[in-house]
């Protein structure tokens, strides 16, 4: 069945692609061979050449080895956006093993679980997230903590009195610049990032191919902890190749890479696609408005990929008259509606179409995108290439008609294997239909008579936080370690800036009776990432119940209006 959104389709691509029969490091080898002089990194004017990429990552490759690195062994990268966490992470690809990327925002007691699933014994960091990543390993049982500890300064990559115009903010250069002192790491050995780069001898021979294991991203779910996501090397090659064809990308794409890189999104459709292209990228290690229109307009930028926030917030700034936004070609993103205003905007006064996307951590980001060229605003898009992507009712599995709500099932090249270590899981998100292994989003949507797809709602318990996935039984379970808390349900609360924020509704135990929503909330912010931890709590007695002694969260939810 030729399905509608095939009307669509940009003439000049393929509905499928052949994926390259090769290891993800075999995209920077050969583009270091094709164009060692060009820039392949720019962090605050300081310009990393493809040559000087693949030497970097092939010597932390060599210190791997030497750390006792095997293939197949899974190396934590805890750091924010820095030229620093592209070396490491192809250094791990060169070194056989498997990139565990964490959230910078996690604390010691998330990060446990990230160094205790993967059975990861080395770990990858900047200084600022060292004493953290310690504590988190410190704590644990001495088999399960981590042997080695890898550091990098932010000012490794940069010379903050040369970095010229579009220089840091000032309220960045305490973080950016400071040399931390590096913790002390027990039962194992912290090592500096000179010192990495200094190792003598090759990396060991590049044993990895197509269906070796490549990335392990974890994504929560409705319940327990995080799952790692086993994705291969082919899995996401498909959407790093799949995403610079669809983009109308080239070597000389020169991409505003400001959307993190530890995300599955910043990950592959960015930082892989844009070496798998030889296509350079400009690195921001967090957000900040005036330095995102310094930078596009400096570097000409061509590709920004966002959260709908960011262009809104640029938009908004006092100085956007002064920045030259001229060479942006494409301009788009996910994680959040694009408000059709600020779209309109982008149009009428820039000639540009934001281009809306959605995938998940399951499928190596994208699993839908909308044409570049003929794209719906506050919509999903169509199926990405070579994606065969339904709406089914979630207890049949019947195909829905024309505008049907249902849950949305997505087969394709670059969903991921299955969640690390837990069969079950992995089993309840798989189903057969028509031959093919369909992956279950547990989003709710419909198709419209084009063939777009649109989100309706949520068949799991999710808040989006700024584009930022927040699983409540995470966040519960996380609560509970607090003395004070005797019951907690997590439920959104409205957001004019980031669309959902957390709300906490908690019952305390008599023996704390004391405890402050001021007190809590800084307890929450001390022991999870900043955008997990409830923005508000409200007390009460006792939370609502089925007759099974469930929580019903629904009850709470819907009495906040939402």
């Amino acid at each position: 069945m030729d399905r509608p959104h095939y009307r669509f389709w940009p003439k000049r691509l393929p509905r499928a692609i052949t994926v390259p029969a090769t290891s993800l490091w075999d995209n920077l080898e050969v583009n270091a061979r094709r164009y060692p002089d060009k820039a392949a990194l720019v962090f605050f004017g300081r310009v990393v050449t493809y040559r000087e990429l693949l030497q970097k990552s092939e010597r932390l490759a060599a210190c791997l080895r030497g750390l006792g690195v095997e293939k197949g062994d899974r190396v934590v990268l805890n750091m924010q956006n820095c030229p620093q966490l592209v070396i490491a992470h192809f250094a791990i690809l060169r070194a056989n093993a498997v990139v565990v990327p964490v959230n910078p925002m996690n604390r010691a007691e998330e990060l446990k679980h990230f160094i205790t699933d993967p059975d990861a014994r080395v770990a990858i960091t900047t200084s600022d997230l060292a004493a953290e990543l310690a504590r988190a390993s410190d704590a644990l049982e001495p088999a399960q903590r981590l042997q080695h500890l890898l550091v990098s300064h932010f000012a490794d990559a940069f010379d903050p009195d040369a970095a010229g115009e579009g220089a840091m903010p000032a309220a960045w250069r305490d973080w950016l610049c400071t040399r931390h002192a590096l913790p002390a790491l027990q039962g194992g050995q912290v090592h500096t990032w000179e010192a990495a780069l200094a190792t003598e001898g090759a990396p060991p021979a590049l044993t990895v191919g197509p269906a070796d294991l490549a990335v392990l991203p974890y994504t929560s779910g409705t319940t327990g902890l995080p799952k790692g996501c086993m994705h291969t090397h082919s899995s996401i090659m498909h959407n790093a190749v799949a995403s610079g064809l669809w983009g109308n990308g080239t070597m000389e794409n020169v991409t505003l890479m400001v959307v993190p890189m530890f995300h599955i999104t910043g990950m592959v459709s960015l930082m892989h696609t844009n070496m798998a292209a030889g296509a350079t990228l400009v690195i921001m290690p967090r957000w900040d408005r005036e330095l995102a229109g310094q930078l596009i307009s400096r570097y000409k930028i061509t590709h920004w990929t966002n959260i709908p926030t960011m262009v809104i917030d640029l938009m908004a700034s006092p100085n956007f008259g002064q920045y030259d936004l001229s060479s942006l070609v494409y301009i788009g993103g996910g994680g959040a509606a694009m408000p059709q205003a600020v779209a309109q905007r982008l149009w009428e006064q820039f000639g540009l179409r934001y281009v809306e996307g959605y995938g998940l951590t399951e499928t190596a980001a994208p699993s839908h995108s909308n044409p570049p060229d003929a794209p719906k605003q506050q919509c999903l898009g169509i199926p990405f290439m070579g994606v065969d992507a339904r709406v089914v009712d979630p207890d049949t599995l019947a195909e829905m008609p024309t505008g049907g709500q249902g849950e949305i099932l997505i087969h394709g090249p670059q969903v991921f294997r299955g969640y690390w270590k837990r069969p079950e899981a992995t089993e309840a998100v798989f189903v057969e239909i028509d031959g093919k292994r369909f992956f279950r989003s547990g989003d709710l949507g419909h198709v419209d008579e084009d063939g777009y797809f649109f989100l309706t709602d949520r068949l799991k318990r999710m808040i989006n936080a700024s584009g930022f996935k927040v699983w409540p039984a995470e966040v519960e379970a996380l609560m509970f370690r607090h003395p004070a808390v005797q019951e907690a349900c997590i439920i959104s609360t409205k957001d004019a800036y980031r669309g959902e924020s957390v709300k906490a509704v908690v019952v305390k135990r008599a023996s704390h009776a004391l405890v402050t929503e001021q007190e809590l909330l800084a307890w929450c912010h001390e022991n999870m990432a900043v955008y997990k931890a409830p923005r508000s709590i409200q007390f009460v007695d006792a939370l609502p119940k089925s007759g099974a002694g469930k929580v019903m969260w629904r009850v709470l939810q819907e009495a906040e209006g939402r």
